[in-house]
């Protein structure tokens, strides 16, 4: 509960993020969160004491809508977005319709996802399966299905049910967690097994 109190205490801070968050919520989606880097990165930032925040790429907004799996309707949720908020690169994601391009990826095949929360859990490492999101009352509520110690204590573990060791492997790579955050401690990948 403390690692959550500081969490929302840390978004509350960052005044794009709340717009983003505001934006978010003006979608009128039932099922939706921002989440991955642009939570990850203020929190290891921190942790690591940077002066300057780390560039957040794009804003992953996520949603969960089994009725309408189409790349359109994504695409027109990220021209609302960036309508309202342009200055930020908005990526959107129906998380009801992953399996259908994560079983075209070797090493990723993914069943189908059944809730907003279980398409955050198959993220790739654990720090990064936390979203948030705004209330109607103003609330930043959190969803954090594998908890937020790895994200609060600057763990980097691989999350696998998002894909072999090898994909995380190749992410340690291409994103460069460990030189632009030197004081994460990296946990061993394993590779998942599915259950029976």
């Amino acid at each position: 509960m403390e690692h959550e109190r500081q969490l929302v205490a840390l978004l509350r801070g960052q005044p794009w993020l709340m717009e983003a968050l505001g934006a978010g919520r003006a979608l009128g989606l039932s099922s939706w969160a921002i989440g991955a880097g642009a939570i990850r990165s203020l929190v290891w930032d921190r942790l690591c004491g940077h002066a300057r925040p780390t560039p957040v790429p794009d804003i992953d907004l996520v949603y969960f809508d089994p009725a309408d799996l189409s790349p359109k309707r994504d695409h027109q949720l990220e021209a609302q977005l960036r309508t309202a908020q342009p200055s930020l690169n908005w990526e959107v994601c129906n998380q009801a319709a992953v399996h259908l391009w994560r079983e075209q990826e070797p090493g990723r095949p993914l069943p189908p996802l059944q809730s907003l929360a279980d398409g955050v859990a198959s993220w790739p490492e654990t720090a990064t399966s936390v979203a948030a999101w705004l209330d109607e009352e103003d609330r930043v509520r959190i969803l954090a299905p594998c908890g937020l110690d790895d994200l609060m204590n600057g763990v980097l573990r691989h999350n696998p049910r998002h894909g072999n060791a090898a994909v995380f492997e190749r992410r340690l790579m291409d994103k460069q967690f460990l030189q632009r955050w030197p004081a994460l401690r990296r946990l061993p990948a394993r590779d998942y097994t599915p259950p029976k």
